[in-house]
């Protein structure tokens, strides 16, 4: 029988319904997403929870509740467990001083799109990045589709999570990091030095950076686009991005 295009199948680290998501929340169990449509009630009781806990809360409405638990009963909630811990950006900031080398991040502005942070975060691991930083807020977390698509990657590199990407950029300037943002409007990468501590920033597959994270950039840098196209997929631009870091870096060790 065809599926309804509505629903698709329960995610297997998702927990669905008040009693069970109250319990996971009170039992301390890694959650990394609390999604709610509501406040009244056991709801405003898992919204407190959530909340003392440092856990993110987004509002969903019934329909896309019913889409991420498959069409199982949801009471209006659904919080999906954390494929792994997330750490500080001092975490990542430690990862270059005990390798000896200068630090190598990746900071996601408003990557949602999971398939694309997977990707993101694999291609960070294979070209020797220190971590990965993204925000809180409309941005895709270290869920089930993230560790499948970055094909185990995401067990090795360490992910920040942070409040304020702008805040977090200032911290890494102090610690002697430049800021590379991606737009069009750059530099040819190829003519940009990254030898020095870097922190790459990748945009929004639909919008960019934002403003404010853009204005805090040292540098601002682009792909050659000679086509009809004038932009690629933001994993497949970050990719080539690390791996000009990773190049430049090696030719002059």
């Amino acid at each position: 029988m065809e599926k309804d295009k509505n629903t698709t199948e329960k995610n297997e680290n998702l927990i669905c319904g008040r009693n069970p998501v109250i319990e996971a929340l009170r039992s301390g169990a890694n959650i990394d997403t609390v999604y709610i449509n509501g406040n009244g009630g056991s709801l405003g009781l898992i919204r407190k929870l959530a909340k003392e806990n440092g856990i993110v809360v987004k509002d969903a409405d019934d329909k896309k509740l019913s889409k991420l638990c498959g069409g199982a009963s949801h009471q209006g909630v659904a919080a999906e467990g954390a494929c792994g811990e997330y750490v500080t950006v001092e975490d990542i900031l430690e990862v270059s001083r005990r390798k000896g080398t200068k630090p190598f991040i990746i900071i996601c502005d408003e990557i949602e799109d999971p398939h694309n942070l997977g990707a993101i975060i694999r291609t960070a691991e294979t070209s020797g990045a220190d971590g990965v930083i993204i925000p809180k807020r409309r941005s895709a977390s270290l869920n089930a589709t993230v560790f499948k698509t970055s094909a185990g990657a995401a067990s090795y590199v360490p992910v920040a999570r942070v409040s304020n990407i702008a805040s977090c950029i200032d911290t890494l300037k102090e610690n002697g990091v430049w800021i590379y943002g991606t737009d069009a409007s750059g530099t040819d990468y190829t003519m940009t030095d990254f030898t020095g501590g870097a922190a790459l920033v990748v945009g929004s597959e639909g919008f960019g950076m934002s403003q404010l994270v853009q204005k805090k950039c040292d540098f601002m840098i682009k792909l050659p686009m000679l086509g009809k196209i004038n932009s690629l997929n933001a994993s497949v631009a970050a990719g080539i991005f690390m791996y000009e870091i990773l190049r430049q870096r090696r030719s002059t060790n």
